[in-house]
């Protein structure tokens, strides 16, 4: 007979009681989103497309989804460029298992909400009780606004989980002693840093003030310092690699995500009442107008206790509660100071405000219970609950988007890989809306092996004749085309009046609309092919800025049509041949010197400019640019060396302040006199060979 010792009964009782509330709340809400994600037939837009994307870039470079393989450290870096990997790396790993389509990716939401739960529910134990945790466990069940996120593929839902996750063991690292400055808090609170960071750079006004606070606050304490050393030398290993592979590209793509959109969305300004009351008038409907107004109920009573009795009454609250206050306001205020504005943009601040509903509804249940007895207390917070939770219900019922037709985006991407036998593809697509778009198309042209990329060009009028000079396959539409409806209309029509596109077949859209598919007529030629263009105008980098400006204004434009890059295997192989033949062939040396500036393989090019030095010892723009690429690589000692060694530097304005802010950069502080006056007739060079 096996006999069983009380203290373990216990103990297997403490855990059901721990752990087995949090797996239920995690297993119903898990259970309703894949419900819902089976009722919603609508496809994913431009954002969620563009992470499933990148999720299939990631899970394909670690090997993990067919028609990938490890590209090697640095490619693997740059798959990745303006958004940190972290999230797309979790999301091609469930992809792997659970499969590539859009609701199977998603089951990687319900691991990052299961985070998003452990950290609450840590949390408020810590600062309260298991009842404030129970609360904060099911508010965050039914809050509208978590809900959506839960099912909507975007890094929303895995930007509150580890930023919610960070602020509480942060908050548990630079809590007094005895409690704080422990090494395992130290290494947890570093480690989700380094997590947040690499989910998306919004975690940084959320996460920016508190960690600069513990840290200001650490340095102070001798059993500290060692513990914050090593938490930053833990968040630089991590996060340096990839910042350092894309730090302009993150630059470049977070000016146009925030700056660039706000202006083009009409957003409040930042230093304006608008912009200051954005996200709170958003609360009352993001977390639902029931718990925000019991949670106010439950708050005012215990703050008019305090007030009448003059010292702490009601709960016995321990502390923490301040930190929290701390990260709650500067979370919401940094976000605030972003110009772009989003409702989704204040997530993380509402796993904090949900720990102060939770505790707003612990004060007015300890009344209620006093007034009306436990019972019908707990009877009025279940009935709270469940129609908060019906209220939710009801409007992603609102939500569910259902066709009688497969969405034409995908019979067009499935026509057109069984129509190409599957080969690599640049799928132009000129219309955009949310259901017709170019990354809703790659979504649906890579899945399964596929090859099939989308790309969008037409904005500016100036691009239309190339398009109708190289295009292969375009997606048309008739009647509204989406966005930059004038200029999409001019090139839609432009394709369909051009005598070398045939129009291969069409799918009902929505309200009278079609999407059609067109493609190049077998016997009409293309232009020269860019392989040959891309020597002419990698040979124009001899030229200084203007060739730079030649070339940049053409790259662009061929990426979109050449979605794969085919050209570049095709100028490395002319290359290769004409420099085995001629070492000193400068078009050749441009061409391997533009190849691996593009590729962002700053070691290479500094090897093909460092050849082309040699051969054009004369011509400043070599130097110039293995300078700026030493530079971009964080060398600047390297860059300073190669700059100042060219016999030209002070007659080139341009030269003379990549060196000049290459000696700045690497300590060199009294060359900041210099940097200030080459820097303007630099800027000058620039500007006047455009």
């Amino acid at each position: 007979m096996i006999s069983i010792h009380p203290a373990m009964g216990r103990g297997a009782v403490c855990w059901l009681q721990h752990w087995l509330p949090l797996l239920l709340i995690w297993l119903a809400a898990t259970v309703a989103d894949r419900v819902w994600l089976a009722a919603d037939q609508a496809i994913p837009a431009w954002d969620q497309a563009e992470y499933l994307n990148s999720a299939v870039d990631h899970g394909r470079a670690l090997g993990l989804l067919p028609g990938g393989e490890w590209p090697g450290w640095r490619e693997f870096l740059l798959l990745s460029p303006k958004i940190p990997p972290l999230a797309s790396l979790v999301h091609g790993t469930v992809m792997a298992v659970a499969g590539e389509g859009p609701d199977q990716a998603s089951w990687a939401l319900a691991l990052w909400h299961g985070l998003l739960l452990l950290a609450l529910d840590g949390w408020a134990r810590q600062l309260h009780s298991p009842r404030l945790a129970l609360l904060a466990l099911l508010l965050a069940a039914v809050a509208p606004s978590l809900v959506s996120l839960r099912v909507n593929f975007t890094l929303d839902l895995s930007l509150t989980a580890v930023t919610t996750a960070a602020l509480w063991q942060l908050w548990r690292w630079q809590r007094p002693t005895p409690h704080g400055g422990r090494w395992v808090p130290a290494f947890w609170a570093a480690l989700a840093l380094a997590a947040a960071l690499l989910v998306k750079q919004s975690a940084l006004p959320v996460l920016a003030a508190p960690y600069a606070w513990a840290v200001v606050t650490g340095l102070g304490q001798r059993r500290r310092r060692a513990q914050l050393l090593a938490g930053m030398a833990l968040v630089l290993a991590l996060v340096l690699p990839w910042l350092h592979q894309n730090w302009i590209t993150t630059i470049g793509g977070t000016h146009r995500a925030v700056v660039d959109s706000a202006a083009s969305e009409g957003d409040p300004p930042v230093l304006s009442l608008g912009s200051l009351l954005y996200y709170p008038r958003l609360w009352w409907r993001q977390l639902g107008a029931l718990p925000c107004g019991g949670a106010v109920a439950g708050l005012a009573l215990g703050l008019g206790r305090r007030l009448r009795r003059g010292r702490s009454a009601g709960i016995a609250l321990p502390e923490g509660w301040g930190w929290l206050l701390g990260c709650t306001v500067s979370g919401w205020l940094l976000t605030t100071m972003s110009p772009n504005k989003d409702a989704r943009y204040i997530a993380p601040v509402l796993s904090l405000l949900i720990l102060w509903l939770a505790l707003g509804w612990v004060v007015l249940m300890a009344a209620l219970q006093g007034w009306l007895g436990r019972w019908r207390a707990s009877a009025i917070l279940v009935a709270a609950l469940v129609l908060a939770a019906g209220h939710s219900a009801v409007g992603r019922v609102a939500a569910v988007r259902r066709t009688e037709h497969e969405p034409p985006l995908v019979s067009l991407v499935t026509f057109l890989r069984q129509h190409t036998a599957n080969a690599p593809v640049t799928l132009l697509m000129v219309p955009g809306s949310a259901d017709l778009n170019e990354h809703t198309a790659t979504t649906y042209g890579r899945m399964n092996q596929g090859q099939l990329l989308a790309r969008s060009l037409g904005d500016s009028p100036s691009h239309h004749p190339l398009v109708l000079d190289q295009a292969e396959w375009a997606a048309l539409a008739t009647g509204d085309q989406g966005h930059h409806r004038r200029q999409v209309r001019q090139l839609s029509h432009g394709i369909r009046r051009d005598g070398r596109f045939q129009r291969v077949r069409q799918w009902p859209w929505s309200r009278g609309r079609f999407v059609e598919l067109w493609q190049r007529r077998p016997d009409a030629k293309r232009g020269q092919p860019f392989a040959r263009q891309f020597v002419v105008l990698a040979q124009g980098l001899a030229e200084g800025p203007q060739g730079l400006a030649r070339f940049m204004e053409q790259i662009g434009p061929h990426h979109q049509l050449d979605g794969h890059f085919l050209y570049q295997q095709q100028v490395e192989t002319w290359a290769s041949q004409r420099l085995a033949q001629a070492p000193q062939a400068t078009d050749a040396l441009w061409s391997m010197a533009a190849l691996a500036i593009l590729r962002q393989d700053a070691s290479t090019a500094d090897h093909w400019l460092a050849r082309l030095e040699a051969v054009l010892p004369h011509n400043p723009w070599p130097t110039t640019w293995r300078a700026a690429v030493l530079l971009v690589d964080w060398k600047p000692w390297a860059a300073r060396r190669v700059a100042e060694a060219h016999h030209r530097l002070e007659e080139e304005p341009l030269l003379k302040a990549v060196g000049d802010l290459a000696a700045v950069v690497g300590g060199d502080l009294t060359r900041l006199p210099a940097l200030a006056a080459s820097w303007p007739r630099a800027v000058e060079q620039v500007q006047g060979s455009r």
